[in-house]
């Protein structure tokens, strides 16, 4: 076993754990025994336990980025909402480890962890609002501040999986999905682009969104170190 495969037998180990004991009772005792891998071996990789799992959550946001898939507002919008919406919470249903970490308040936790966690949880929150900002500009996106539409989103999308995880039968995915839509739908969705008409100012030009992009330039994606770079300047 080269050491590519080794890191990655002990990522996929401490996955395992962090599974069936949660980030508490995890220890790097257990990741080894798992992995079939001496201790020594464990901190060649990883300096400690922490370090591991900040290591699967950008795994994780690294997936909920290439999940999400720019729409297309001349083809079937509807079909491509849903899409977005099944596959974000694929990416989030196949990590209940993760997710519910991330997701929680992580009362507990180191400080430096909590921080880290926060910081992740800001680089999905602007991830999803540079997708709805993108969204106003083609039109399938109510005009109105992103930042809160993505707060409002985030947060059913937390409440629904806390739900699921305690259910002693989880919801089937697709009718998360389909809920999931019709609740947006019936909020900032627009199925018709063409209302998005609406919402350009007298020379044609759509109205900057409420991030204060200037009209007609996309969305920058953001990484998740430029993400913490920018914070740490802030802190």
């Amino acid at each position: 076993m080269d050491k590519a495969e080794r890191r990655q037998a002990l990522l996929r180990a401490a996955r395992t754990v962090f599974s069936e004991k949660g980030y508490h009772e995890a220890k790097v005792d257990d990741i080894v025994a798992l992995a079939k891998v001496a201790k020594g071996t464990f901190y060649l990789y990883f300096p400690d336990k922490r370090s591991v799992f900040g290591e699967l959550v950008r795994g994780l946001f690294s997936r909920l980025g290439g999940a999400i898939l720019r729409v297309d507002p001349s083809a079937d919008v509807e079909a491509q909402v849903k899409h977005n919406i099944r596959a974000i919470v694929a990416v989030l249903l196949d990590d209940p480890a993760l997710t519910s970490i991330l997701l929680s308040h992580a009362a507990g936790l180191d400080p430096a962890f909590v921080k880290e966690l926060r910081a992740f949880r800001q680089e999905v929150k602007l991830l999803l609002q540079q997708s709805l900002a993108e969204g106003q500009r083609l039109g399938v996106i109510e005009p109105g501040d992103t930042e809160l539409y993505a707060t409002f989103t985030i947060g059913a999308l937390k409440e629904v999986l806390f739900e699921n995880a305690l259910e002693e039968q989880a919801r089937p995915r697709e009718r998360i999905v389909t809920a999931l839509h019709d609740f947006l739908r019936r909020g900032y969705l627009r199925m018709d682009p063409a209302a998005g008409l609406a919402a350009r100012g007298p020379e044609g030009e759509r109205a900057a969104p409420a991030t204060g992009d200037a009209p007609g330039e996309a969305p920058e994606r953001v990484s998740p170190s430029r993400g913490r770079r920018a914070r740490s300047k802030a802190d």
